[in-house]
């Protein structure tokens, strides 16, 4: 047990020391300027100097805050219309275009219209995170649940389960993986959409961080904040993914 512990560690941590390697590869190299690529020590020194005496912490309290508030309500919303449009072939026919042009819009090139619309407070930023969460949870639950086969319905009314207790015991177990699905998918995107939603004013976030170290070409600082931003999305999804095989364990249980 031990040993497979171990083995699954060093594979874990192989791509990383990898990654890390080709960094100080390519810096070496002399195929780019070395003043192009700060150090990977060079980075770690810089995010200890920004952690100890620049307020770094605030900047990743107040990114992840704006990412968990814009998932949740994006999440929230996506969910009763995804179902709508998976269940309902009609609702899909009706909405599925529309859906699709707004989720093709890129999420930066609506900040002048929600700046005229919500000025450049908190509100703006978790509107954009609102949308690209929302979008994206919409596109994976309306797929999902529109591939759940109707032969567990059969079979509940054939066991004689009414409406209320089908759509409980069968239709809500059948849809949790999908919104689970969806609400990773949206945390994908929300983090990736974070630096374009921080342009509006932001004081602090990490967003606001690599822009504003970008004006002054600080490029260690910068690093910091790109690794920062991937660290918290990777641990974020990791907490996402024990959840979901905690609540889906049942599916193992009925595929065993």
């Amino acid at each position: 047990m031990n040993g497979s512990v171990a083995r699954r560690f060093l594979l874990g941590l192989a791509p990383w020391v990898g990654a890390v390697a080709l960094w100080y590869g390519v810096r070496w190299s002399g195929l780019v300027n070395e003043s192009l690529i700060p150090a990977p020590h060079q980075v770690a020194a810089k995010f200890v100097e920004l952690l100890l005496h620049e307020g770094l912490l605030i900047d990743i309290y107040a990114s992840t805050r704006r990412v968990f508030l814009g998932v949740t309500l994006g999440i929230f919303a996506a969910v009763p219309v995804g179902f709508l449009l998976g269940w309902y072939r009609s609702a899909r026919t009706f909405a599925d275009p529309m859906i699709n042009f707004f989720r093709a819009l890129p999420p930066i090139a609506l900040i002048p219209l929600v700046i005229v619309y919500f000025g450049v407070d908190e509100v703006a930023k978790l509107v954009i995170l609102f949308y690209a969460s929302f979008f994206s949870g919409v596109i994976v639950m309306y797929e999902g649940v529109s591939q759940i086969t109707p032969l567990y319905i059969r079979v509940a009314q054939t066991l004689g389960a009414g409406e209320f207790e089908i759509f409980r015991k069968v239709i809500i177990p059948l849809t949790v993986p999908h919104i689970l699905t969806a609400l990773r998918v949206a945390l994908g995107v929300a983090w990736a959409t974070l630096v374009a939603s921080e342009l509006i004013a932001a004081q602090r976030g990490l967003g606001a961080m690599i822009q504003n170290a970008s004006t002054y070409f600080l490029l260690d600082v910068i690093y910091v904040g790109i690794i920062c931003i991937g660290v918290i999305a990777l641990i974020m999804d990791l907490i996402l993914r024990k959840i979901s095989a905690r609540l889906l364990a049942w599916q193992e249980r009925a595929i065993a």
